[in-house]
């Protein structure tokens, strides 16, 4: 048995991420974030949908189409595949801790 929310001593400042279960169908992952952003002019453009909830921490994701999403503890959303989208901030203390769900769940 695992816990979510038990953390490594030694993160340091690095994005770590773990992957729970990894099938055919669906992959779901364990993402601690200690501050990272994705790199100015990236954009994550997924093939499968990400259904993602942040369990601890607060975050902003912002999309192609200039709108963004400030996210706090609770907060969950679907991405939709081919929706481009970046993380422009992600606390520090607390860190983020995320659970990624990836799959195809809409009809595209």
């Amino acid at each position: 048995m695992d816990n979510i929310f038990q953390l490594s001593n030694n993160l340091g400042n690095r994005e770590i991420f773990e992957t729970i279960i990894n099938s055919k169908n669906v992959k779901i992952e364990r993402i601690i974030s200690t501050g990272q952003t994705t790199p100015e002019g990236t954009w994550y453009d997924q093939d499968q949908d990400e259904w993602v909830i942040l369990l601890q921490g607060k975050a902003t994701l912002l999309y192609s189409d200039n709108s963004s999403i400030d996210l706090k503890a609770g907060d969950y959303l679907l991405i939709n595949a081919h929706q481009k989208h970046r993380v422009t901030f992600t606390s520090i203390n607390p860190l983020c801790i995320w659970l990624a769900i990836h799959g195809n769940f809409t009809d595209h």
